[in-house]
């Protein structure tokens, strides 16, 4: 089987530069592009030297579109205009796309879900084998506990993010939501501050912290009546997310377009 060609957006960042060292290590990838903004310094830098893991001959460059010519797929963990931007050029060019971008707005959205009629797009709030196994539990436990058990949602990441709650948090409220049957727009509650009166049934609570260097944690409470559950999972590295994306890349390759997620790729069901 061909390696997998694939763009790297981003490719200068934490998490681009974590993708490159991954592809670097993964047999049946293969690097072909590294994309940046047109004003970054790094433009012209090859990518694998940026990342630590030797020289590729990848240059990165600030041009998108000639980047994915003759690419398999795109990964992604960008902003979520550059993300809905890149959506449309995988359409066109009919490849894979890869987001783990969070912090999309409904008009974004509506762009990737409108390109994932022609492109294979794997959107997820976080692409770690370890968080989306956590959603699968969190989803069955709501079913199973029932309205009496409060859900509420802990996580912390480092005092350089930009969106909150953070996408993995969410991902999270959504699972407890959709075994609780019910619409989390409805039912979340992001912040608390003075008189808030009782807690309301069937609410979802969301609390933020930031500080540091940390790379995530998330934990959610099921508080019930005399007892409490508690799931929680914690990021130690960002290789997960990275490794995570590429195997949902390699997943997407020659699959019909579509809007997928990271629980279509490890096979996750309800």
């Amino acid at each position: 089987m061909s390696e997998m060609r694939l763009v790297v957006a981003g490719a200068a960042g934490r998490m681009g530069r974590a993708l490159v060292q991954v592809i670097h290590e993964t047999p049946g990838a293969a690097l072909v592009g590294a994309i940046e903004q047109p004003d970054s310094i790094a433009l012209g830098q090859d990518a694998g030297l940026l990342a630590g893991c030797g020289q590729t001959g990848v240059e990165i460059s600030g041009d998108a579109l000639s980047a994915i010519v003759g690419a398999d797929g795109i990964l992604d963990f960008t902003s979520p205009a550059v993300s809905a931007e890149l959506s449309a050029l995988a359409a066109q060019a009919r490849i894979v796309h890869v987001i783990g971008t969070t912090g999309l707005g409904a008009e974004d959205l509506a762009r990737i879900e409108a390109a994932a009629r022609h492109a294979v797009i794997v959107r997820s709030g976080n692409m770690s084998l370890g968080v989306n196994l956590l959603a699968a539990l969190v989803q069955k436990v709501a079913r199973t506990l029932g309205p009496e058990y409060d859900v509420e949602i802990l996580e912390m990441h480092h005092r350089m993010k930009v969106d909150a709650p953070s996408g993995t948090a969410l991902l999270l409220g959504e699972a407890a939501a959709k075994g609780r049957s019910i619409d989390l727009d409805a039912h979340s509650v992001r912040a608390r501050d003075g008189h808030t009166g009782a807690r309301r049934p069937g609410d979802i609570g969301f609390a933020t912290l930031r500080g540091g260097t940390v790379v995530g944690e998330h934990k959610v409470i099921f508080a019930g009546p005399g007892e409490r559950v508690e799931l929680a999972h914690a990021a130690e590295d960002r290789s997960i997310f990275a490794r995570g994306a590429l195997r949902a890349a390699l997943w997407g390759k020659d699959r019909k377009p579509g809007l997928y997620s990271m629980a279509d790729v490890l096979g996750l069901g309800d």
